[in-house]
């Protein structure tokens, strides 16, 4: 598909992708869509009534376009698909379309709530051996329903946002001191669209009327404060400080040509858990760690359709005891991880706890991240006779400890 706006060659933003974000040009953040390397300003292109929808599109969050609901957003792709590849396109104001290289992007939806799971069988697997080994390294509980725990949505950031080393209170000699464990976790996030009433569920075969679209996510983590603290109710200072999204929400419908069966699931999941049709996603992954010295390396390469637990499912999980969900909320998917090296998604896998560190071309090893370390997380899908879908990057570099 061709249009007004010039796409390179291996773009993760061709016409057919058209993912959403919010960025400002220096006078104001609003949203806008991505194709190729520049920004079309909805904003702009709803008030020269290009687009359907103005109030929605004129502010500075996607969430009240989350609200509107399925038969919204594909009326306002099919309007986005009309302008940039008509004679409508000469329609639109001065300023419309800008390069992106020239805008600061910002965080494209507001989170009311933020919910990380557990969902890749590998990672969980990988670390029972780690942290269980003469037993069986998946807890019983486990393949029977999406393991997950509440977030902290006021600290989910943007890419390029740097990340401050957390303090907190490291075992054994029970002394508050910066991480000396500090790890990232490559993920996958789904935002959700309207939501359900309180005491009401969503089944899993309706998530597709819920879920608006998908970021890449990276959850920060300090190892050490994680195991003090997580025993009995789970993950809490050490997860908190810090989670980084992409800047651009690409769409389940962009993303739909790439949905896959899911994994054979044993035993089969509960009623609520059970769907029809594909929710897995032929999503290829990657994290590249660029360090302190300047040296860099991709350290993983996966694939998030070996995901355990799908979308759908996990979308079921979260609102089968009846808790209400909102436009603009975040669910990652947890580490996503295979089990051969070199697929593993986090350094604590990578490095088995720090025992063997991953070695740079320079010499420089790291067993986990080092104050001036970046993290750059990149996602696309990609087959022979379709359009490569891509999330673009996700950054983020870890700035030393206050005191």
């Amino acid at each position: 598909m061709t249009g007004h706006i010039p796409i390179p060659p291996g773009s993760d933003f061709p016409l057919e992708n058209l993912p959403y974000g919010v960025f400002d040009p220096g006078d104001g953040p609003r949203l806008g869509v991505a194709v190729g390397n520049h920004v079309l300003d909805l904003q702009a292109a709803a008030r020269a009534g290009l687009l359907p929808y103005p109030t929605e599109l004129a502010v500075d969050t996607l969430n009240p376009f989350l609200a509107l609901g399925r038969g919204a957003w594909a009326e306002t792709r099919t309007a986005l698909m009309a302008l940039l590849t008509s004679e409508r396109f000469d329609h639109l104001p001065p300023g419309a379309v800008r390069p992106r290289p020239g805008v600061q992007m910002l965080l494209p939806f507001a989170p009311g709530d933020f919910v990380d799971f557990y969902a890749s069988f590998d990672h969980a697997a990988n670390l029972g051996r780690l942290f269980r080994p003469g037993s069986d390294p998946v807890l019983p509980n486990w393949r029977h329903l999406p393991v997950a725990y509440h977030g902290r949505s006021s600290s989910v950031v943007v890419s390029g946002t740097s990340v401050r080393r957390p303090r907190g209170l490291l075992g054994p000699e029970v002394a508050a001191a910066p991480t000396r464990a500090l790890d990232f976790e490559l993920e996958v996030g789904f935002i959700t669209g309207p939501g359900n009433r309180l005491g009401d569920s969503i089944p899993a075969d309706a998530a597709a009327d819920h879920i608006f679209g998908m970021v890449l996510v990276n959850d920060w983590s300090a190892r050490d404060i994680q195991r003090f603290e997580y025993v009995p109710l789970g993950p809490f200072l050490g997860k908190s400080f810090a989670t980084t999204v992409s800047p651009w929400v690409v769409t389940l419908e962009a993303l739909r040509p790439y949905l896959v069966p899911g994994p054979k699931q044993d035993p089969e999941p509960a009623d609520y858990l059970r769907t029809r049709g594909d929710w897995g996603l032929d999503l290829s992954l990657e994290a590249v760690l660029r360090i302190a010295t300047g040296a860099e390396r991709v350290v993983t390469r996966v694939n998030y359709s070996t995901l355990y637990w799908t979308m759908a499912q996990q979308l079921a999980h979260v609102t089968v005891n009846g808790t209400n969900v909102r436009p603009g909320d975040l669910y990652a998917s947890g580490t996503v991880s295979g089990a051969e090296p070199g697929s593993r998604g986090s350094l604590i896998e990578m490095t088995r706890n720090g025992d063997e560190p991953i070695t740079f071309d320079d010499g420089s090893q790291r067993a986990f991240l080092e104050d001036g370390d970046t993290v750059i997380l990149r996602g696309w899908s990609e087959r022979p006779g379709l359009p490569r879908i891509g999330f673009g990057e996700c950054v983020g570099t870890v700035l030393s400890a206050f005191g």
